[in-house]
């Protein structure tokens, strides 16, 4: 198949006009084209790579907490019709015991998925462990009576139950055990700060021992201040930390998206969801990790009015972003793109149009419309 007359997203984030060829359900070299080859007119659209939620908790009524492989796969195929294409979804802190339970459905499912053919529905490819090492004083809409510290073990037996799956693990540095757990850990997982006091030095000193990642930047933490710059500052000043932002139009200014892209660089921001079971459904009353949530329009709170998460999927985030907040199209795709899918390491597979990856492909309209999604090179 051979997709003509489209804008094309390229790897140095420009857009060129061109073609993009797909067959067996990978991104193939455009050149020799057969006359009987299919051909669609992409009419003029932006053509993007699918694109990678690292930070979601679930959609359309389920979440990963559910510990459901049938709620997995309905959240993966909602994703998919928005443009979201491989998944990492979040878990919250919750008991041992249903933690283990929530990793061993994640491992099975993607084992189950893999041994099939490929449908339209996003890829599991990973989960991010949210919890339960983290800072009751910054818990937002984590449950406090199941935060712990950092426990090496525990990360290694629910790792062995999920089949390798997690990708990111949040701690809080200022905990106890927490910068052996970054020591020892570094190399086996993306270890992620948040739900956190920490000041700078302490922020920073897990910046140096391995920590490389910030969840939902501004949220759960200390302001910026500019005496006590807190993990913003400590994040901003380790040239190697990615941060995560949500531009949901509800979790931060957007006067703070611009100041974080000028502060970080677009190639160090990751554009998320954060989004809960609501997501795709109408007003109401629904749950995160045991918690009331009350919905209303874009907002999601506890019933002490704290924050939960948003009822915006990840392609809403990135319009909100560039139409609302002034961020670059370009920049915004990149970092819904290419750099999550760098940071868990499968951008040998997707995050970008290239000879050889999975054809997971988005076309927008000039209003960022969603006209067609592929995924493995199957159309919604």
């Amino acid at each position: 198949m051979l997709i003509e007359n489209v804008q094309v997203f390229q790897e140095n984030c420009t857009f060129m006009p061109g073609k993009i060829r797909i067959e067996d359900g990978k991104f193939a070299e455009s050149e020799n084209i057969s006359v009987q080859e299919e051909r669609v007119d992409g009419e003029g659209c932006y053509a993007i790579p699918g694109l990678v939620d690292l930070h979601f908790h679930g959609c359309v009524g389920h979440d990963l907490c559910d510990a459901s492989e049938e709620g997995i796969q309905k959240m993966a195929q909602y994703e998919a019709t928005v443009g979201v294409t491989s998944i990492c979804p979040a878990t919250m802190t919750l008991p041992e015991e249903v933690l283990h339970q929530i990793m061993s459905v994640a491992g099975r499912y993607k084992t189950k998925a893999e041994s099939k053919q490929p449908r339209f529905e996003a890829k599991l490819a990973g989960v991010h462990m949210e919890g339960p090492f983290l800072s009751a004083a910054r818990k937002g809409a984590q449950a406090a009576e199941h935060i712990r510290k950092c426990d090496i073990q525990l990360f290694r037996t629910l790792q062995s139950a999920s089949q390798g799956m997690i990708k990111l693990v949040d701690v809080a540095p200022e905990e106890s055990g927490a910068f052996e757990f970054i020591e020892q850990m570094r190399e086996e997982v993306v270890i992620s700060l948040a739900h956190t006091e920490a000041d700078y030095e302490t922020a920073s000193r897990a910046f140096a021992k391995g920590a490389s990642h910030v969840a939902h930047l501004f949220n759960a933490m200390p302001p910026l201040n500019h005496r006590n710059p807190g993990v913003i500052g400590a994040a901003r000043d380790a040239s190697h930390c990615h941060v995560e932002l949500i531009c949901d139009g509800v979790h931060v200014h957007p006067s703070m998206v611009r100041a974080a892209f000028s502060m970080f660089g677009p190639e160090r921001m990751i554009l998320i969801s954060d989004s809960m079971r609501a997501t795709g459904l109408n007003d109401g009353w629904y749950t995160l990790g045991g918690q009331d949530v009350c919905v209303t329009g874009k907002k999601a709170v506890l019933r002490d009015g704290t924050i939960a998460g948003s009822v915006t999927d990840l392609m809403g985030c990135l319009r909100t972003a560039v139409l609302d907040m002034g961020i670059s199209l370009e920049n915004a795709v990149a970092c819904a793109t290419m750099n999550p899918a760098k940071e868990i390491g499968i951008f040998s597979k997707c995050g970008s149009i290239s000879v050889g990856k999975d054809a997971d492909l988005v076309l927008l309209d000039q209003e960022l419309n969603v006209k067609a999604v592929y995924v493995n090179g199957i159309k919604r």
